[in-house]
């Protein structure tokens, strides 16, 4: 837990350096906005959630420890997506982080599959 609160604050401190690290966009510093992590609906809060003013876009970080979680991992990030998009209406950058080493097969899944629903997402293990 401490390293997700770690990165967290480091992801809300310096979102260009995020930005850069992982769509490779050079946006300054002065047009990206830090917003609030709590989405709405039944209150629940992404690790960090930065808006890029120039793209439109929003660039949503989840960093695990653990690659289990409840609900699971895949679901959630279904979920903060759906969340994101009915609020701000505009496209959705979705990474997952992992911050540990491990030999789960939980970390190499990067989307949600349902009935009539695939959402994917970006992986990276560390």
């Amino acid at each position: 837990m401490a390293y997700d609160n770690i990165c967290k604050y480091l992801a809300e401190e310096y979102p260009a350096e995020f930005v850069r690290w992982l769509s490779g966009d050079k946006t300054s510093a002065s047009d990206i906005t830090v917003l609030k992590t709590e989405l709405s609906v039944e209150p629940i809060r992404a690790d960090s959630l930065t808006l890029l003013q120039t793209a439109n876009q929003i660039l949503h970080l989840e960093f695990q420890t653990l690659p289990s979680s409840s609900p699971p991992l895949p679901f959630r990030m279904l979920d903060y997506w759906v969340r994101l998009k009915r609020l701000y209406r505009c496209p959705v950058e979705q990474v997952v982080i992992f911050l540990k080493s491990t030999n789960s097969e939980t970390v190499f899944i990067n989307e949600f599959t349902d009935t009539n629903t695939t959402h994917r997402y970006r992986v990276i293990r560390l």
